[in-house]
């Protein structure tokens, strides 16, 4: 909130009255030179009286709606002439009120007033769909190891301690992030994602933590950062492993104290915000090699979550694909209902190194090159058509792209294989013994601690084989 009001006394006991833990408050004094410091403030409500406007007043007025944050106008009038009040509404101002009424019938307007902004704040992030934001129904699923999974993400949803999701490029750990918000009691507040792989590194503390005026060539006015913005809620911090070295710093001082100082202030602002963070990298290996802070890692790992890829939940791939036919026939407006059988299998059989995201758009394509209202091979890449191994027939499970070899060294594919075929194998025995590992090793004829180690590698967890029949 931006007070500038010609009663000093009025200013002060508005300032106090509103201080609300959810509510910034900045006084800009009762001068004419105040009108620049408004203009630049980045308030959401802005409270002026109207002898301080710039005449003429509507321009004025026009150019309060015309800031970034198309802030609510509060305008205090010396008059309380009802003709009056209605210009000013005409001009653009959201609420008119006279000077003269009492202390307490101004602060419960502006409090009116402030709820009104929390409310237009939420309804930004719907869309005729419906709210944008995911939800935790999206990733019901067939798999027995996605259950196991989402069972543990449900526990931590109500939590405000700080989560890492790890997992491969395109597993869906913003959608996941999204959906943990809007199921969480912080859903009300906003979710403010941020990519740390790109932003410049000469900006990035400005758009964490935001900026005062004068705080660097081109800061011609305050603006908040992705935290300030993201206080009552939660705050996105995707390619987590990417942020440099010196803003590692500065980010374990947020979530030890979660307090953040904009570039330039002398001020500390407290934040109430859940930390969701986010990387497609082996952070330990970063942690080995000085790319990242280990108590960093250890801050933000409090709950960590590690989101298994697709081709270890084929289960799913079905009534994914169903999925994604609905949202992008209507999305492209093309009447294309299902897929046939052969396309099914082959979008089953395939590897998917792009993971759901791959998925998508491989949905998308099909539906727009679609020439009737079934999805067949035809519309499928030439790799799905293409890509029929005998080895796939003889090892059910052993996913291979013969396409793609000529990338790679021997050693490499040969690795590709024996892992996929150990993986199976693992798979099959752990199944077996209910996920006994002493049992499994006998069988494998291999030392536990061996064991554990390949498990570790192929992303097998022996909690995800103890109720299997």
């Amino acid at each position: 909130v931006g007070l500038s009001v010609k009663s000093r006394n009025m200013q002060n006991h508005l300032e106090q009255a509103l201080s609300y833990s959810d509510v910034r408050v900045e006084s800009f004094g009762h001068l004419r030179s105040a009108w620049l410091k408004v203009v630049r403030s980045g308030c959401d409500v802005i409270v002026i009286s109207e002898t301080l406007i710039p005449r003429p007043t509507d321009n004025g007025l026009a150019i309060l709606n015309d800031l970034p944050e198309n802030p609510t106008t509060v305008i205090i009038h010396e008059s309380d002439s009802a003709e009056e009040h209605a210009q000013l509404a005409a001009a653009g101002a959201d609420v008119v009120l006279f000077a003269g009424i009492s202390k307490k019938s101004m602060l419960e307007a502006l409090e009116a007033t402030l709820e009104s902004r929390r409310q237009f704040i939420r309804m930004k992030r719907f869309d005729r769909r419906g709210l944008s934001e995911p939800k935790i129904a999206d990733f019901v699923s067939e798999s027995h190891v996605m259950q196991l999974f989402m069972e543990e993400v449900r526990q931590i949803i109500p939590s405000d301690s700080p989560i890492l999701l790890l997992g491969e490029t395109g597993v869906g750990k913003e959608h996941l992030a999204k959906a943990i918000h809007a199921e969480s009691p912080r859903s009300a507040g906003p979710f403010i994602s941020v990519n740390m792989a790109g932003m410049p590194e000469q900006l990035i503390e400005s758009e964490l933590f935001g900026h005062e005026q004068g705080a660097f060539t081109g800061a011609i006015r305050y603006r908040r950062g992705a935290f300030e913005l993201a206080h009552g809620g939660t705050i996105f911090l995707d390619e987590i492993g990417d942020t440099p070295l010196h803003m590692q710093v500065k980010l374990l001082r947020v979530l030890q104290n979660y307090e953040i100082k904009p570039v330039g202030s002398e001020n500390t602002l407290e934040l109430d915000v859940r930390v969701i963070a986010a990387t497609n990298q082996k952070m330990e290996d970063e942690i080995n090699r000085g790319n990242f802070r280990q108590d960093l890692y250890y801050r933000l790992s409090v709950l960590m979550q590690t989101i298994p890829p697709l081709r270890n939940r084929k289960e799913d791939i079905p009534t994914l694909v169903r999925r994604f036919i609905a949202y992008y026939r209507y999305k492209i407006g093309r009447e294309v209902n299902g897929i046939s059988d052969q396309a099914l299998q082959a979008v089953c059989s395939y590897h998917w190194p792009g993971n759901v995201r791959e998925l998508m758009n491989l949905i998308e394509r099909a539906i727009l090159l679609c020439k009737t209202d079934t999805i067949g091979l035809g519309e499928l890449p030439h790799v799905f058509q293409t890509n029929v191994s005998v080895l796939n027939v003889n090892l059910p499970g052993v996913h291979l792209e013969p396409t793609e070899w000529t990338d790679k060294t021997l050693p490499e594919v040969q690795k590709e294989i024996m892992d996929q075929v150990e993986k199976l194998y693992l798979e099959q025995v752990l199944k077996k013994t209910r996920g006994r590992v002493d049992q499994t090793a006998r069988i494998a004829g291999i030392h536990p601690r061996g064991l554990f180690t390949k498990m570790k590698r192929l992303g097998l967890r022996k909690e995800g084989f103890k109720n299997r029949p």
